[in-house]
C-alpha cells in the first residue's frame, strides 16, 4: 500500500490492492478542498468507500488508466454511492463494452458498469490536485497515466511496473507503442517522481530508467 499524507501539504495519496487480480486502486485527494479522484476501482467497493469516509473526501471523478476488467469492476458501485462521473479514454471503449466477455474469459463474476460519462484526452486537466492526463498507449490503445506535477506523483496503470512493463499480448496491445510511451512520455518526467503502478510495489522514474528490464534509457 502507498500512503502519503504530508503535514506540510494538503495532498493525500492512498493506494491499495483491490479485486480478483489485486489491481492498485488509488485515492488522490486534497485535505483542504476535500476533493478527490478514485483511480482504477477494480473491486472491493466497500473498502474504497470506507477509505473515502475515513479521509473525509468527496469524489469529483472516477478515472481509469484503461478498461481491462481488473481496473473497472467497481466503477458502477462507486458512481452509485458518490454520484461522481466516470472518465475513460475513448480508444478503450471497446474493452469497456467487452466487460462481460472479459469476465467470462477470466472466470470472474460479471458486474455491469454504466457507460463512461466523459472521454479523457491527452493533457486534460483532472480537476483535482493539479492532475493532468497523459495518453500512454501500448498496454491498450487508450491507456492513460495521471501526472501530479506539484507533488511529483505519477499513476501509471499497467504501462510501467517496478522492473517491468505492461503485457502487450492482449487485444489492442503493442510492444513498440508501449516502449515509445514509456521513453517519450513517462521517462521525460522527473527522475525523483513516485510511480504508482497498476499492480505491485511503487517505484521511481529514475530507478526504472536505469534498471528496468524492458525499457532503459
Amino acid at each position: 500500500m502507498v500512503e502519503e499524507i504530508n503535514s506540510q501539504s494538503s495532498f493525500i495519496v492512498r493506494s491499495f490492492p483491490v479485486g480478483p487480480f489485486q489491481c492498485n486502486c488509488s485515492i488522490i485527494g486534497d485535505s483542504l478542498t476535500k476533493r478527490a479522484l478514485v483511480i482504477d476501482p477494480g473491486g472491493n467497493p466497500d473498502l474504497i468507500l470506507a477509505t473515502l469516509i475515513e479521509l473525509q473526501l468527496s469524489v469529483v471523478g472516477i478515472i481509469h488508466t484503461h478498461a481491462h476488467l481488473d481496473h473497472i469492476l467497481a466503477a458502477g458501485k462507486i458512481k452509485l454511492a458518490t454520484g461522481a462521473p466516470i472518465f475513460l479514454h475513448r480508444h478503450d471503449k471497446f474493452l469497456w463494452d467487452m466487460l462481460e466477455q472479459q469476465c467470462a474469459m477470466m472466470s470472474v463474476a460479471y458486474v455491469p458498469v454504466p457507460e463512461p460519462d466523459h472521454f479523457l484526452n491527452d493533457d486534460d486537466d483532472l480537476l483535482c490536485c493539479g492532475g493532468v492526463a497523459i495518453h500512454t498507449p501500448g498496454h491498450s490503445p487508450g491507456s492513460m497515466s495521471f501526472w501530479f506535477e506539484q507533488y511529483q506523483t505519477l499513476v501509471a496503470g499497467d504501462t510501467l511496473f517496478q522492473g517491468s512493463i505492461g503485457r502487450t499480448d492482449l487485444p489492442g496491445g503493442d510492444i513498440n507503442v508501449i516502449t515509445k510511451s514509456i521513453k517519450e512520455r513517462i521517462y521525460s518526467l522527473d527522475d525523483s517522481a513516485l510511480v504508482i503502478t497498476g499492480h505491485g510495489p511503487s517505484t521511481r522514474i529514475g530507478i526504472e530508467k536505469n534498471n528496468n528490464n524492458f525499457v532503459r534509457v
